[in-house]
């Protein structure tokens, strides 16, 4: 039988490890959440393990301890917008169910954009833009992510087929693709030209050519 103190100790011992490994949770995703906006902001060639850590308020040995390089930590950024995607927590909408919220899609890349005053891309597309051909593990991560947002916006426009809704000659698979390419497009272009007016435009081209394929019912 274990005495009272015996209980007590290993209770208290319990709650410290778990109070450290919660703290350490924290640590490691303010790491990820500084080297994103570090990265989002200059891109990750130009951004220094140094300053991640100066800007994370964290050490090197914490951020060497659960980040063995830089790219590492690159990776884990990229995983983090990938399940960011996948659970519905990303600061877009990629769960589509009409033509509206197709728009919106778009316009949300706008939106988050003039957040920063048209100064910056897409979060992961500025890390793609800079893989090179030695950087198969970012190509990769980034590719992954493309593909979940491919396969939520085409879902939509399947359904949409199987509804009657979208001509049968219509490709859900080449549609999703041709918004993917154009809002990174239109994101690199407002980019550049520090202008929201190119990403608009560009936004309501794209809208009118997919809702080309939709077909009208009559009514009688």
């Amino acid at each position: 039988m274990r005495t009272e103190a015996e209980l007590y100790l290993r209770v208290q011992l319990k709650e410290a490890m778990k109070a450290r490994f919660v703290r350490g949770a924290d640590t490691r995703m303010r790491i990820i959440r500084t080297a994103a906006d570090l990265f989002h902001q200059r891109g990750a060639r130009a951004t220094s393990p140094d300053e991640i850590i100066e800007a994370s308020r964290t050490g090197k040995g914490q951020f060497y301890h659960y980040f063995k390089s830089k790219e590492g930590l690159i990776h884990e950024v990229l995983q983090t917008y990938l399940e960011e995607i996948k659970s519905g927590t990303s600061q877009v909408n990629y769960e589509i169910n009409s033509w509206p919220e197709l728009e919106q899609w778009f316009l949300a890349h706008l939106e988050l954009q003039k957040s920063y005053d048209m100064t910056r891309g897409c979060p992961f597309g500025t890390l793609g833009n800079e893989a090179t051909e030695n950087d198969e593990l970012i190509r990769q991560d980034v590719s992954l992510i493309f593909e979940v947002v491919k396969n939520k916006l085409a879902a939509f426009f399947l359904r949409e087929k199987a509804k009657g809704r979208l001509a049968r000659k219509a490709s859900e698979e080449s549609m999703a693709d041709f918004c993917i390419a154009t809002i990174q497009g239109a994101m690199l272009m407002g980019k550049i030209k520090r202008s929201s007016q190119t990403v608009e435009t560009t936004v309501h081209e794209a809208v009118a050519h997919l809702k080309g394929y939709s077909i009208r019912r009559k009514h009688h």
